[in-house]
């Protein structure tokens, strides 16, 4: 048999969570710090099976990754793994920023948008009646409820302009380090 030729291997195991749309992105990340995919593990995963590390109901995969124990620059390579990590943390948060304060304003002018729509119903059901303070109060009740859907767009895309540099920054150290974790494999 073959196993007569065959040397021994040590591993070390890892499993990383994702977005299943930054998979390929993160597989050839961690490839540059001596990762392979374990074959054993994540095969139904990358040909799409929900099997084997598909997270039931969500946009997420485990990645089962595995290294060689006795790998060289093992020191190094973890501590520019580490960097890798953090940065593609930082860009997570990033593009988690782009909506979140979107996301509080358009809530708030809802919410005041809401209020008034409450003082309109009051006013109308007030006895007597007061029609005049119920479309006044109306008004920007309406308002309120239109203009988050504009508001949310807008603030985004503002949002967007500032972020995407960063982001591009932060590809470009990931690039970097991953071009110096690839070196030291050699």
């Amino acid at each position: 048999m073959d196993k007569q030729n065959k040397e021994f291997v040590g591993y070390e195991y890892m499993e990383v969570s994702a977005d299943i749309s930054k998979t390929s992105f993160l597989i050839d990340g961690y490839e540059n710090f001596g990762w392979e995919i374990d074959s054993n593990r994540s095969e139904n995963v990358l040909n799409g099976n929900n099997r084997a590390g598909h997270h039931p109901n969500q946009n997420k995969v485990t990645l089962h990754m595995k290294r060689n124990r006795k790998i060289m620059n093992k020191m190094e390579l973890t501590r520019l793994q580490r960097n890798f990590e953090a940065c593609v943390s930082d860009i997570e948060e990033l593009e988690r920023s782009k909506g979140t304060l979107a996301m509080i304003f358009a809530l708030t002018v809802g919410i005041i948008g809401t209020a008034f729509m409450a003082g309109a119903v009051f006013a109308v059901t007030a006895q007597p009646p007061r029609i005049i303070l119920c479309i006044l109060l109306a008004i920007p009740a309406f308002t309120g409820w239109l203009l988050p859907v504009f508001l949310y767009k807008r603030l985004v895309e503002k949002r967007s302009k500032v972020v995407n540099p960063l982001i591009e920054k932060k590809f470009d150290e990931i690039y970097e380090i991953c071009e110096k974790g690839s070196k030291l494999l050699i």
